[in-house]
């Protein structure tokens, strides 16, 4: 079901002229997001589920101009 959503998904983005640059970028600034979210904000939660390093999650924050409820 996943699979095929996604398959959808990258179809229409391909359709509309979308790229991998761009697609990749806004498929990390919406993961991000979610997952911020989901922690509340909170950098270290957000970065351990994330599996990245902390430093890196307030480098993509300030890049995507994303809300970090600090």
């Amino acid at each position: 079901m996943l699979k095929q959503k996604l398959d959808t998904l990258i179809d229409e983005m391909i359709s509309k002229g979308i790229r991998f640059p761009e697609a990749r970028r806004e498929f990390e600034k919406r993961f991000l997001a979610q997952v911020l979210d989901r922690e509340n904000g909170n950098l270290t939660r957000t970065a351990k589920v994330l599996r990245i390093h902390r430093n890196t999650l307030s480098k993509k924050i300030q890049e995507y101009r994303l809300q970090s409820r600090r």
